[in-house]
């Protein structure tokens, strides 16, 4: 990253963290050291770029340009060091991947995938909300995001579609529901319910299909943990509506049973979203290449099935 004056990664820094001694940490470098860089970009550019005050209070409409501009060389910075790379060893470097929580197990095949065309990749696999993904990707703090392709609608995305998700109704085995396979939404609203958290898409989605039939389920419990959802139906006092993807990997938890949910069947895409940037960088290039073989060989596997 020697290609950007450090200042400039500093700044970057400073604006990610909020904060002179944390942003000066994040750099191994004393908050004396970044808080003289900050000065010598003003000087040189001729522009206040943080608000002044006794502690850091924000960036000037000036300085938000500025690190938009540094974002975007520390980027190609690292996508000329990618490609470079790829062409002495092939692809290296770090993928930062950020995914939402009911897509954490379903990613996994994307992820491997990769990993066996790209050795030498190392992936980073963090669980975020939609907004933040999408906070992060547009400050170049990730490079690509797992989200609902409704949620990746805007000129500066580009969404590649992945797969199409129905949901289901997991409940305890042996309880009212025994010998069923389907369970109306409206039933699911009189029940107790443990959900993601409001935040979540996921959560938003579910809400939505719940209000366009005038139902308005009040669930006992809410968590931003898939994990935690599965553990508290397994105790028996909750049930849950999840992707029936997140159960693809993991399977059916011990003494549970799931019901498709039917009036309506309904089912939402997710797909892969990165900054709608030309030329992507080799990373990116090898990441959507990666995600389209996958979505063509799903309708390959669904053409013959049917």
């Amino acid at each position: 990253m020697t290609m950007i004056a450090r200042k400039y990664l500093y700044l970057i820094a400073l604006a990610r963290e909020k904060h002179f001694g944390r942003a000066a940490a994040s750099c191994h470098i004393s908050p004396s050291t970044l808080s003289a860089a900050i000065r010598d970009l003003e000087t040189e550019l001729g522009v206040a770029i943080v608000e002044r005050g006794q502690h850091f209070s924000g960036l000037t409409p000036e300085g938000r340009c500025v690190v938009d501009h540094a974002q975007r060389l520390a980027a190609g910075a690292a996508g000329l060091k990618q490609e470079l790379a790829r062409l002495r060893t092939g692809l290296t470097g770090r993928l930062r991947l950020g995914v939402i929580p009911t897509a954490l197990t379903v990613v996994a095949e994307l992820t491997s995938s990769l990993s066996r065309r790209h050795p030498l990749v190392t992936i980073e696999v963090l669980s975020l909300a939609t907004g933040t993904i999408l906070s992060r990707l547009r400050d170049f703090e990730l490079d690509a995001g797992i989200v609902y392709v409704s949620s990746g609608k805007a000129d500066d995305l580009r969404v590649t579609p992945l797969w199409r998700e129905n949901h289901v109704l997991l409940t305890s085995s042996g309880g009212a529901f025994e010998g069923q396979t389907a369970i109306s939404w409206r039933e699911a609203a009189r029940i107790p319910l443990c959900l993601l958290t409001g935040d979540m898409q996921n959560r938003k989605t579910i809400d939505g299909v719940f209000m366009e039939l005038g139902c308005r389920p009040l669930p006992r419990l809410e968590t931003n943990s898939i994990i935690s959802l599965l553990a508290h139906v397994c105790t028996g006092a909750w049930s849950t509506i999840l992707p029936k993807s997140v159960l693809d990997l993991i399977g059916i938890p011990c003494g549970i049973q799931v019901l498709d949910l039917v009036e309506p069947s309904v089912a939402w895409a997710t797909g892969l979203v990165t900054l709608a940037r030309e030329p992507h960088p080799p990373m990116i290039e090898a990441l959507l290449a990666e995600a389209e073989s996958l979505v063509f060989d799903k309708d390959e596997q669904a053409s013959s099935i049917s």
